[in-house]
């Protein structure tokens, strides 16, 4: 199996889990849309749990990138916090999907120790991410700004949840909003 076929794995199993979630990762109808059969998607990921975390590792490691690429084209770091939420909006932007870390943490308890492990660091990853921002923004003191962080994350998430379910990407844009007025997100 080449390198391209477990990119279009990859890539469909992501499709598919922010769609729904680890619970719908199936090998059946990923094999299905990439093309090939379903024992060959064995030769790259040996088990549900193999894949679920690979797609997971790749979610964060896009993530990290997109954060760090968001930072070096802004002017100053209050401007990248001010794009945060774009992060987050861009998978209602694509069929209303939701952020994959977000999805999977839903499913917390059912998830193999692998996978666990991944979505954890997705969540790791924006809030260091947040904290040195936010301490590079001198918005808060420094021994506030992991906290505030976390409150970022949390709540950048929630508005992708409350808008995903109601299918209402204008729902997260006001609770975005809300949150600049609130103070929790720079204006």
């Amino acid at each position: 199996m080449s390198k391209n076929a477990k990119e279009a794995i990859l890539t469909a199993a992501r499709q598919s889990a922010q769609a729904h979630g680890y619970g719908g990762l199936n090998f059946r109808d990923l094999a299905g849309e990439v093309g090939i059969k379903a024992a060959s998607i064995y030769h790259h990921f040996p088990s549900k749990a193999d894949l679920g975390a690979a797609v997971a590792r790749r979610y964060w490691e896009d993530t990290a990138a997109d954060l760090e690429a968001m930072a070096a084209a802004a002017p100053d770091a209050l401007s990248s916090l001010r794009q945060y939420p774009q992060i987050f909006r861009r998978s209602l932007e694509r069929g209303n999907r939701l952020c994959m870390g977000s999805f999977m943490s839903a499913e917390y308890d059912d998830l193999p120790d692998p996978v666990k492990k991944e979505v954890q660091t997705f969540a790791d990853i924006n809030v260091a991410w947040l904290t040195k921002t936010l301490n590079a923004a001198g918005i808060v003191e420094p021994t506030e700004s992991e906290g505030r962080a976390r409150a970022i994350f949390a709540a950048v998430s929630g508005a992708q949840l409350m808008a995903r379910s109601r299918s209402d990407i204008t729902l997260f844009d006001d609770l975005i909003a809300s949150y600049r007025a609130a103070g929790l997100l720079p204006a």
